[in-house]
């Protein structure tokens, strides 16, 4: 076990809440149990024990992420590989390179809380950097068995404002418009209403022109406009 992960461990463990971890854990509706670390407890802990054991490269990066993340026994353990991916001291390491360790941790993850924060801060901005290469795997994740890779291509976007592509956040939504999923859906409804603030022309026409779209989806599009 790499001494960061083994401190994350002991770290988590002697901050831990058993009052505040059931709750937590029905908020989330996770089968994985919490320690009861609130999210500034364990921003507090993420900086100091990162600055304690910076990685030498981004193969010491890849390799004790996913040592915390497999291993992982409690869901803050998982939260702090996610935040160590994050890190500013590794920002020249988010290249295409790290996707399969991305695309590990979404289907591993499947769920929300985890998902998310890794398509829109670690997915898209590497979809932006290198369009050419990361463009088509997000197409092909669109139309992936996987619900958590669709629900990336479709919200990889979000965060990217005026530089959003909106010839691929149509496919990514169009080709699961008719999916009943509620992730899907509501990521769907998110991706629009994020894109509106930018381009309410182009969202109002979409939605026009795409009367399948699930209430659900049409309602979160349409808040702004």
């Amino acid at each position: 076990m790499s001494d960061l992960v083994d401190a994350v461990r002991v770290e988590l463990k002697r901050a831990a809440d058993p009052a505040k971890a059931p709750e937590m854990q029905r908020y989330m509706k996770s089968e994985m149990p919490f320690r009861g670390v609130a999210k500034p407890e364990r921003a507090a802990l993420a900086k100091k024990l990162f600055a304690e054991h910076v990685m030498s490269d981004v193969d010491e990066l890849r390799k004790t992420t996913l040592e915390l993340w497999r291993g992982a026994e409690y869901r803050e353990e998982r939260y702090l590989a996610i935040d160590l991916t994050g890190d500013r001291r590794y920002a020249k390491w988010q290249t295409k390179d790290l996707l399969p360790m991305y695309d590990e941790m979404i289907v591993t993850g499947a769920w929300w809380d985890f998902v998310d924060e890794l398509a829109i801060r670690r997915v898209g901005p590497i979809l932006l950097r290198e369009w050419d290469d990361v463009a088509p795997i997000m197409r092909a994740w669109a139309t992936d068995k996987d619900l958590w890779r669709r629900r990336t291509s479709i919200i990889c976007q979000v965060g990217a404002k005026t530089e959003v592509d909106t010839e691929l956040l149509a496919e990514a939504i169009e080709a699961n418009i008719h999916d009943k999923d509620f992730f899907l859906r509501k990521g769907i409804g998110w991706a629009l209403r994020q894109h509106s603030k930018v381009d309410a022309a182009w969202v109002r026409t979409f939605v026009s022109t795409h009367p399948d779209l699930s209430p659900l989806s049409r309602k979160e599009a349409t808040k702004y406009l």
